[in-house]
């Protein structure tokens, strides 16, 4: 049986979510349910309700990891 105790949306739900609802081909542009989780997701790290880090965008702080195409070495 489910247990009626909420818990905050994490990141990680949200990137699952995201994830599933772009593989089967689903909108997951502003104001679709993805969306509005990841949001939520947000809220609740800024908010310090869970202590789940946000996903990682893969390029990290730094942006882009290596030079343009052109650029002096």
């Amino acid at each position: 049986m489910a247990s009626n105790k909420k818990s905050p949306t994490t990141p990680s739900a949200a990137s699952r979510i995201q994830s599933t609802q772009a593989k089967a081909g689903n909108d997951t542009g502003k104001g679709t349910f993805p969306a509005r989780v990841q949001s939520a997701a947000a809220t609740n790290v800024n908010k310090g309700a869970t202590g789940d880090a946000p996903a990682s965008t893969g390029a990290g702080k730094g942006g882009r990891k290596s030079p343009s195409k052109g650029a002096r070495k």
